[in-house]
């Protein structure tokens, strides 16, 4: 059994630099109260793993707006204009990742794979510094695997042993970066008691859950 965790301790044990990966797709299915705890603490120099950046004053948008954020791996940023404005000045490096590759890299790293291998942005400026593998005639680059200090997922529910249920479009990228960050830590909606979410309805089972934070009021 877990014992809820308040989310400022959460935000504590996260040092300056640390690699985070936070899931969700346009804010929806992000840790909302775990960053508005980040913000608050003020520490930063983060490199974010993610879909995207959102927009100001939504999910990782915040993170973004308080200068917490050195670098953003993401496969957009269109629907950010700080994030824009800060990788044209030079605040903030920006590597754009196509969403495909992205995803398949911190899968292979939450499984421990030495790669993935993808057609896409071969003969592009993506292909610059790359390994290439030709197999049956077809050229493949090797994308490395992703691994993050910190995986910061949200769930609908969760239970207290930490097995985590998602809704909807929060599928986006959550379970996946629940297997490939050190240390997990979970923001569910509600925590209902073991053996109330279905068995298959757990998509991230609770061994992979570090830390599980208290409900939000």
């Amino acid at each position: 059994m877990k014992t809820a965790t308040k989310v400022a301790e959460a935000a504590e044990m996260i040092p300056e630099g640390a690699v985070l990966l936070i899931g969700g797709f346009m804010a929806v299915g992000t840790p909302e109260r775990m960053i508005d705890a980040l913000v608050a603490r003020g520490v930063g120099g983060f490199t974010i793993v993610a879909n995207d950046t959102a927009m100001p004053g939504h999910g990782i948008g915040k993170l973004v707006s308080a200068g917490l954020v050195a670098k953003a791996v993401v496969s957009h940023i269109g629907l950010n204009p700080e994030t824009q404005q800060k990788m044209i000045s030079g605040e903030m490096e920006v590597d754009l990742v196509p969403q495909g590759t992205l995803v398949e890299r911190i899968r292979a790293g939450g499984v421990g794979l030495g790669g993935v291998l993808t057609a896409t942005g071969v003969g592009t400026p993506v292909e610059e510094g790359k390994q290439t593998v030709e197999i049956d005639g077809k050229t493949y680059l090797l994308e490395k695997p992703i691994r993050g200090d910190y995986a910061l997922i949200a769930a609908r529910q969760a239970d207290y042993k930490g097995n985590l249920e998602y809704a909807l479009t929060a599928h986006n990228f959550n379970p996946i970066m629940a297997l490939a960050g050190a240390t997990v830590i979970a923001e569910p909606h509600v925590i209902v008691p073991v053996g109330a979410i279905p068995p298959d309805a757990v998509k991230t089972p609770g061994v992979l859950v570090d830390h599980l934070l208290e409900r939000g009021q």
